[in-house]
């Protein structure tokens, strides 16, 4: 099992490494463009430690001491539970912008590994309750992004519940779409790095009911697979349609 990430100054047991994130795009930038202003995107910036995950690397495990709340800047990560049959539960992919560990809770509530090569900011607890105190305006964004949390957890459970597997693989697709639209990239050649283990294991299906969808998907001309894990949305509004049909 990969070492989970270690920050400086922590002790927790088997934690391996810190490793400094590798350059990247200003994170203040990165900031005043989620709209952040630039006084709060300093305030944050104050308290913030860089650090890099290797592929499949957890950042924390389902149950450590949640001392730190960490914002993604580059690559994509899991996060899933562990069901008490063993299986695992992807309950999301995080993305450049996304956090992990908004909880008000003394311990992780989930595991959080690297799906690809990625970087963090690790924010002391401490530390951001001080900054949240004391700046309203950190406090309503980070309070909007928590209640946004919330809004995604009840639409995995419409995802799980009540979807077919065409439908649960559509509504992915569009998710992938719409996140890639918000950061300005391609909204119909969609980048989906994580495998197909990952991807059952998020929609409640089998690795094998998640690659006969696709073909299906594929041979109706809805998508095509193309290089580099990317995927073309040939036909978005059937595939939209889908997804909504729930």
């Amino acid at each position: 099992m990969a070492p989970a990430l270690a920050i400086a100054g922590t002790n927790a047991v088997g934690i391996g490494t810190f490793a400094p994130a590798l350059p990247q795009t200003s994170s203040r930038i990165q900031w005043a463009n989620s709209n952040w202003g630039q006084r709060q995107a300093a305030s944050l910036d104050a308290i913030a430690t860089p650090a890099a995950l290797d592929r499949d690397q957890p950042l924390f495990r389902e149950g450590e001491s949640a001392d730190n709340v960490f914002e993604v800047t580059s690559g994509i990560i899991r996060v899933f539970k562990l069901l008490p049959d063993g299986r695992r539960q992807i309950i999301g992919f995080l993305e450049t912008g996304d956090f992990l560990g908004l909880s008000f809770n003394e311990n992780y509530l989930y595991t959080a590994e690297a799906v690809t090569p990625s970087s963090v900011r690790r924010f002391s607890r401490r530390r951001l309750d001080a900054l949240i105190d004391e700046n309203q305006e950190v406090r309503r964004r980070l309070m909007a992004i928590t209640a946004n949390e919330l809004l995604t957890a009840q639409d995995q459970m419409v995802l799980l519940g009540r979807k077919t597997a065409k439908e649960k693989l559509c509504t992915f697709l569009m998710n992938l779409s719409r996140k890639a639209a918000r950061r300005g990239l391609n909204a119909t050649r969609i980048s989906m790095p994580m495998g197909r283990a990952d991807i059952a294991d998020y929609l409640g299906l089998t690795i094998e009911t998640v690659s006969r969808t696709i073909t299906c998907l594929k041979t109706a001309g809805l998508i095509r697979l193309l290089e580099n894990h990317k995927v073309e949305l040939a036909d978005a509004e059937a595939i939209a349609e889908l997804a909504d049909a729930a």
